[in-house]
């Protein structure tokens, strides 16, 4: 009866036959999905996660599975007591973009519901890694310059000056487009944008407005690698560290050619001291609310979220600032508090908004998170290291406390986005396990009748 349920089976299911039939194609197909996925933004456990379902799809047993992650490439070995085969796969290019990740999530559940056979799954993988962006490049242009703009007036510019920062950071982003599309180094091409944003928003300043230096601190934030940095921690917590420290290491090099732009632009006109600006404007919370909400939805469209998520992420962003605002300006908390109790909600609520909207948990936070983001400390501190010879030494420790007060604003948003989702990760591994066994149990099944 064994031998005669095995035959049957494997006459109706070739896909699920022994884990070494055309094991060549199979490790492909799983390199290909964790490869869109490291490329495109997702974090270690993510890719680990999915491929593992890709494999279960494909027959390979869990036992049998084992990848290893790096930032740039991907290790596959598939071996049991008798066979051992290994692949390797390059991630030649690291981009955002969360259709992909959200789209890849969907498509590795379906297979398992719909029983599709390879050539189903390849097709569909394809179409998901061929179609096109959700967004044009004016309408992409359009949304971050309107983001920034809306920073702008959370770090207490007029509309005037929020107008003037979207026309900066508009030119910014053209340029850094031309530089992807010129295949000029990614580090290089960060700088000129961030140069050109930066001088754009200096030559505004002559025109009206009563906070002509705050397009400076915002015309740039298009830039800031917010996906890197909550996946290097996302990953170390994992103690993926090794693709952790790399990623780590990419958000440094952007951070440094950012740094090397606004400061050369800086350097080269008479910018005003920073450390007067303030903190935070004397606005209220209706007016922290809606421009958090587009700042996220601007930030969304850049990372191609798709539409039916944006009013969730512009929520998320205004629920961020708001808990935030509210502890600093009312309770009276640092700034480092008040974030870190910003990114906590949105990461709480996350985790049960994923299940309501179908999308993985990184989608919905990382652009939510972005007006947390300390513009005018990390202002303060670089304006500082150009004139720090001119500085006294009471105007020194201002500057290495602006610095470090960004440094860990930043790591509060990180820790924020990251420890709500690592303290459900076991209940969420544990669920999609058992969901995964079932389906696998229902194709076995489905296949006999």
């Amino acid at each position: 009866m064994d031998n005669e349920f095995k035959g049957r089976y494997d006459e109706q299911r070739e896909l699920l036959n022994e884990t070494f039939t055309a094991i060549g194609e199979k490790a492909e197909l799983i390199l290909s999905v964790g490869q869109l996925l490291m490329e495109n933004g997702a974090s270690a456990d993510r890719i680990v996660r999915v491929t593992k379902r890709v494999a279960a799809f494909t027959g390979i047993a869990e036992e049998k599975f084992h990848l290893h992650i790096m930032y740039t490439t991907l290790m596959l070995n598939i071996s049991d007591e008798k066979n051992s085969h290994t692949s390797f796969r390059k991630c030649v290019k690291h981009a955002v973009d969360m259709r992909i990740i959200s789209s890849i999530s969907k498509l590795t559940w379906q297979a398992l519901v719909d029983h599709y056979t390879m050539e189903e799954f390849k097709g569909r993988l394809k179409v998901i890694a061929t179609r096109p962006r959700f967004y044009t490049e004016l309408q992409v242009l359009l949304a971050v310059g309107i983001a920034c703009g809306a920073y702008c007036i959370l770090f207490g510019g007029d509309l005037a000056a929020a107008f003037y920062t979207a026309i900066a950071t508009m030119f910014g982003r053209f340029i850094h487009v031309r530089c992807i599309k010129s295949g000029i180094n990614p580090y290089v091409g960060i700088s000129f944008a961030a140069f050109t944003a930066t001088t754009a928003a200096y030559f505004f300043h002559f025109l009206p407005t009563e906070t002509p230096w705050q397009p400076i601190i915002a015309c740039a934030l298009f830039l800031v690698p917010g996906v890197p940095i909550i996946n290097g921690l996302t990953d170390l917590l994992n103690t993926y560290l090794v693709c952790g420290s790399a990623r780590f290491l990419h958000t440094a090099m952007i951070v440094g050619g950012m740094a090397f732009g606004i400061v050369f632009a800086i350097g080269m006109f008479p910018v005003v001291d920073f450390t007067n600006l303030k903190m935070l404007p004397d606005s209220n919370y209706i007016i922290f609310a809606i421009n958090a909400a587009i700042g996220a939805m601007g930030f969304a469209i850049l990372f191609n979220l798709p539409p039916r998520l944006l009013f969730a992420v512009g929520c998320g962003g205004a629920i961020c600032v708001c808990v935030r605002n509210f502890l600093v300006l009312n309770v009276g908390t640092t700034s480092e508090v008040g974030t870190l109790a910003g990114a906590m909600a949105v990461s709480i609520i996350a985790v049960k908004a994923i299940h309501w909207l179908h999308t993985p948990m990184q989608v919905l936070i990382v652009p939510a998170m972005i007006p947390l983001v300390p513009g005018v400390l990390i202002y303060r501190f670089l304006f500082a290291m150009i004139n720090v010879r001119d500085l006294s030494m009471e105007q020194l420790l201002g500057a290495i406390q602006s610095g470090m007060d960004a440094a860990l604003i930043i790591l509060a948003i990180a820790i924020g986005a990251t420890t709500p989702n690592i303290f459900a990760h076991r209940s969420f591994a544990q669920r999609d396990k058992e969901k995964q066994e079932r389906l696998l149990h229902e194709a076995y099944k489905s296949n006999l009748d």
